[in-house]
C-alpha cells in the first residue's frame, strides 16, 4: 500500500520541480514508510511513497517501462497480477520484475482503458504515456483506495491519494465549500462526489480520468457499475454454492503477500466467516486481533475468542476504555476532512495492534451492503410493502398527518419510536432512506446554521444526492435501490474512507475480500429473499456459513464497533460540548447561540444530540487543522 501524488500541464508542458512533487509525497509517508521515489519530465510529474507488500526487492517507483515511453505510480494491490501476467506474456510481453505494478504498463500498452476490465484489485493510479502526451487517473471498482484531483490557478492538475497532498501544492486556494458542510451535517461524511476544499474533487469508484496535451479536462468516465437489475436462476442450494465457491476465492486472492498477514476478528459473521476461510486456506495458524471494551454492552471478545479456539489462531486482544477518546485531534489529522463515524476510534485501535506483528490485515467490510445486513435494509424493505397498499397521494396524507401528530420518543424502545416510521411511510422510498442514512435532520441543521449559511443553501439538502441515486438506479425494487445507493455514497464515503485512513495512519495494508467485484456482482442478482429472510439479514451468506460457523455467531444481533458518544458529553466531554458555542470556526456557519440551545440541552439529559455534538466537535477539529 502506498501514496500517490503528481501533476499534469494539459495545456503546455511546463516544467515540473521534483521538490514540489516530493513535499505531496512527504505528507503521506505514513502511507509508505519504505520508500520513495520522483520522477518528472516537461509538463509531468509523479510522485510515490511505499509500503512493500509484494516483490520487495524490485517494486520501487515510480516505474517506467523498459522504453522509457511509460511510467507509473500506483497505490494498491492487483490481485490477479499473476493471471494478467501470464496472458500479457503470450502475448510477447517481457517482465523485468516480480511486482504487479509492472503489469499496468504492460497492459497498457496492450489495451490501454481496457485493461481496467482485466484488473482485480484495490487501486488508484496514474499512468503516463508520453506517445500520446497523456495522464490516465484510476480507481478501483468500489472505491477501496482514494484519489484526489485539482486543476489549480497555472493550469496544472495535481493529484494526491490524501487531501494534505494537494493542500501541500502552494497554489492550492484553501477556501469551504458550505455544500460539503451540509453534506457532513447530513451524512457524518463528505461524500465522494464532494470536497471540503472548494474546488477539490474525487474521482469516483469505477471511474478513470484520461488527460491529455492540447484538450480541456474531460469530464470522469465511468467504467464500472454495479447492477440489480437482473435475477440470478437456480435453486437455493445451487446459489449458495456458488456464493461460498465465491467467498472462497475472495478470500484466497487476498492472501497473496510477501510480508507478514493477518486478519481482524470482531466476532461478528463477516469477519467470522473471512477467518474460517483463512484458516481453511493456510498452512499456518492465522494471525488475529480484537479490541475489547471495558463496558459489557460495548463487548465482543468472548465471541471473537470462541472463533479464535475454533481455528486455532494466533489470537490477540486488547482492551480500551469506553470513554477511550484521546484519538480525536490523531483521527482530525488522518482524515483531513471532518468524518463522524465515531467507530474510527476503535478501528484505528484494532488497526494499531494489527500492525504490532502484520503489515496486511483481511477485513470483513463490505459484506453488510452486498447481502443487506444492516437492520435499515429490513425495515425499509418493509415499508416499501406498506408504500406499495397505498395510492402516494393517499400515503402522504394518512402516514403524514400520523407521523406529524405522534410524539417523539427518544428516550423509548425502538419499537414504540413510531413517529419516525409513520413520517417514512408517508414519504417516497428514496426520501424515506435517505433520512434513515442520516445524522442530524433537516429541520435541525437549519436551526443551527447561521442566517447566511441558510441562504447560501436556500433548497440544497445532503440527502438529495440518495434520492436521485434511488431514483435513476439499475434496480428492480427498494432495496436493490437502497443498497445501490449505499455503492455509491455511504460504503465510499464512510466505510472505506474509515478504513483507508485509520490503517494507512499506521502504516498497515487492510484488505477486504468481501467487496471482491465478482462476489459484489453474484450478489446484487440474488432474489430479496435470499438476502432478507425470516428478519435476517446476509441469510444466503449465513446459510453458506453454517459448516463452519457456529449459530451463536451466525444469527446473533449485530453489534458492530459502537462508541458511547453520547455518555462522553454528559460526562468527561461535556465541558467540549459547551466549548463548541464558542468556536470562532464554526461560528463562520452557525449560530452559537442554537450551539449552545443543543450542548445545554443534551448535557442536561433535556433531548438526544450526542451525534451532532460528535460532529460538530469533529467539524471544528477538521476545520481547525486545515484552514487555521
Amino acid at each position: 500500500m502506498c501514496a500517490i501524488a503528481g501533476l499534469f500541464y494539459p495545456a503546455t508542458p511546463k516544467p515540473v520541480d521534483p521538490a514540489r512533487i516530493t513535499a505531496m509525497t512527504d505528507v503521506m509517508a505514513h502511507r509508505g514508510p519504505d520508500g520513495s521515489g520522483v520522477w518528472t519530465a516537461p509538463g509531468v510529474g509523479l510522485g510515490h511513497r511505499r509500503l512493500s507488500i509484494i516483490d520487495l526487492a524490485g517494486g520501487a517507483q515510480p516505474m517506467a517501462s523498459a522504453d522509457g515511453a511509460l511510467t507509473v505510480t500506483f497505490n494498491g494491490e492487483i490481485y490477479n497480477f499473476a493471471q494478467v501476467r501470464a496472458e500479457l506474456e503470450e502475448r510477447g510481453a517481457q517482465f523485468a520484475t516480480n511486482s504487479d505494478t509492472e503489469v499496468l504498463l504492460h497492459g497498457w500498452q496492450a489495451w490501454g482503458p481496457a485493461l481496467l476490465d482485466r484488473l482485480n484489485g484495490m487501486f488508484a493510479f496514474a499512468l503516463h504515456d508520453a506517445r500520446a502526451q497523456s495522464l490516465f487517473l484510476a480507481r478501483d471498482r468500489l472505491g477501496v483506495k482514494p484519489l484526489h484531483y485539482v486543476e489549480l490557478s497555472d493550469g496544472g492538475v495535481a493529484f494526491a491519494s490524501e487531501l494534505k497532498g494537494l493542500v501541500a501544492h502552494p497554489l492550492l486556494r484553501r477556501s469551504v465549500d458550505p455544500a460539503a458542510i451540509e453534506d457532513f451535517m447530513a451524512l457524518g461524511y463528505v461524500p465522494d462526489d464532494a470536497c471540503i476544499v472548494a474546488g477539490v474533487r474525487k474521482l469516483a469508484a469505477g471511474h478513470y480520468l484520461h488527460l491529455q496535451r492540447g484538450k480541456a479536462i474531460p469530464a470522469p468516465a465511468r467504467w464500472w457499475d454495479v447492477d440489480f437489475s437482473r435475477r440470478a436462476r437456480g435453486s437455493v442450494r445451487d446459489l449458495q454454492a456458488e456464493l461460498t465457491e465465491h467467498l472462497r476465492a475472495a478470500v484466497r486472492s487476498r492472501m497473496v503477500a510477501d510480508v507478514p498477514l493477518g486478519a481482524f476478528l470482531s466476532g461478528g459473521v463477516d469477519s467470522s466467516a473471512v477467518v474460517a476461510l483463512m484458516a481453511e486456506a493456510s498452512g499456518q495458524a492465522v494471525k488475529t486481533c480484537t479490541i475489547g471494551f471495558d463496558e459489557t454492552g460495548y463487548d465482543e471478545r468472548s465471541h471473537a475468542q470462541a472463533i479464535a479456539d475454533r481455528f486455532a489462531t494466533d489470537h490477540r486482544v486488547r482492551t480500551v476504555a469506553a470513554d477511550d477518546f484521546a484519538l480525536i485531534d490523531t483521527l482530525a489529522h488522518a482524515f483531513d476532512e471532518p468524518f463522524a463515524d465515531a467507530s474510527a476510534l476503535a478501528t484505528y485501535r484494532v488497526c494499531e495492534l494489527a500492525r504490532e506483528q502484520v503489515t496486511v490485515a483481511l477485513s470483513g467490510d463490505g459484506a453488510d451492503e452486498a447481502l443487506a445486513g444492516y437492520r435499515r435494509y429490513r425495515f425499509h424493505r418493509a415499508e416499501e410493502r406498506v408504500r406499495g397498499l397505498l395510492p402516494e397521494h393517499l400515503r402522504a396524507s394518512v402516514f403524514g398527518t400520523l407521523g406529524g401528530w405522534y410524539p417523539k420518543a427518544d428516550w423509548a424502545p425502538q419499537q414504540f419510536r413510531a413517529k419516525t416510521t409513520l413520517l417514512a411511510l408517508g414519504d417516497s422510498g428514496g426520501a424515506a432512506y435517505a433520512r434513515s442514512v442520516g445524522v442530524t435532520s433537516p429541520a435541525l441543521r437549519i436551526a443551527l446554521y447561521a442566517d447566511g449559511m441558510r441562504r447560501g443553501l436556500g433548497a440544497y439538502r445532503g440527502e438529495d444526492r440518495y434520492i436521485a441515486t434511488m431514483a435513476s438506479a439499475p434496480a428492480r425494487d427498494g432495496l436493490d435501490a437502497a443498497q445501490y445507493a449505499d455503492f455509491k455514497h455511504w460504503l465510499p464515503g464512510d466505510i472505506l474512507t474509515k478504513v483507508d485512513r485509520t490503517s494507512m495512519a499506521v502504516s498497515l495494508e487492510a484488505r477486504e475480500p468481501l467487496l471482491d467485484h465478482r462476489l459484489i456482482e453474484f450478489a446484487a442478482t440474488l432474489p430479496a429473499s435470499l438476502r432478507i429472510r425470516g428478519g435476517q439479514g446476509k441469510w444466503l451468506m449465513k446459510k453458506a456459513m453454517e459448516p463452519w460457523l457456529p449459530r451463536d455467531i451466525l444469527y446473533r444481533p449485530k453489534m458492530g464497533f459502537v462508541t458511547p458518544v453520547s455518555a462522553w458529553f454528559r460526562g468527561r466531554l461535556s465541558g467540549e460540548a459547551a466549548g463548541l458555542a464558542r468556536s470562532p470556526i464554526l461560528a463562520t456557519w452557525f449560530d452559537p447561540k442554537a450551539i449552545e440551545r443543543l450542548a445545554s440541552d443534551h448535557t442536561l439529559a433535556r433531548a438526544e444530540h450526542g451525534r451532532t455534538l460528535w460532529q460538530l466537535l469533529m467539524l471544528d477539529r477538521a476545520l481547525g487543522r486545515m484552514f487555521v
